[in-house]
């Protein structure tokens, strides 16, 4: 019987492991266990997972998913703390990080007028997300993750039609 659970671990861990390094989540030891019945992922199982707050629900993939990631702020190292910001893909080229466009309004004292202005941010995607260019996200500040890296995706809302450029204001 144990025989058959490092035969599992090591199949559904085999799948995950495509980087140099040996991928594994903080504080589970898996394979270390001598025990003889298999565990369930989620609740009481062999996964970590969290709740980072603030009125996000955890996903239901970051729960019953087998993918590593450390940056990821439902399995991973990473506290949500700071600025959360609302905007749309521009870009989903890079791994596990997209670029997102927000927009916003300046006030112009002089004319006492709005000018429209945005920024494109840099933003961690845990692989529990689906997402696409044109998709609403709702992205939390956290640590620095790389050189220009400082948000991490919280929230995607699909877009139902792909749309043309259209400012959004928030």
């Amino acid at each position: 019987p144990s025989c058959f659970w490092y035969a599992f671990t090591a199949a559904t861990m085999a799948a995950e492991q495509h980087e140099k390094a040996y991928q594994k989540q903080l504080g589970v030891n898996v394979g270390f266990s001598a025990s003889t019945k298999k565990k369930a992922p989620g609740k009481g199982g062999s996964r970590y997972y969290k709740n980072v707050g603030l009125g996000f629900k955890t996903p239901r993939e970051a729960i019953e998913g087998t993918y590593i990631d450390k940056k990821c702020p439902f399995t991973g190292n990473v506290s949500i703390r700071g600025r959360i910001l609302t905007g749309v893909v521009k870009s989903t080229k890079m791994n596990r990080t997209i670029v997102m466009r927000m927009d916003y309004l300046h006030f112009i004292r002089k004319y006492q007028r709005y000018e429209k202005r945005h920024t494109n941010i840099s933003a961690h995607i845990s692989p529990c997300f689906r997402c696409n260019e044109g998709d609403k996200v709702v992205v939390g500040q956290c640590r620095p993750l790389s050189k220009t890296v400082r948000f991490n995706t919280l929230k995607v809302i699909p877009s139902g039609s792909k749309a043309g450029k259209a400012f959004v204001a928030h």
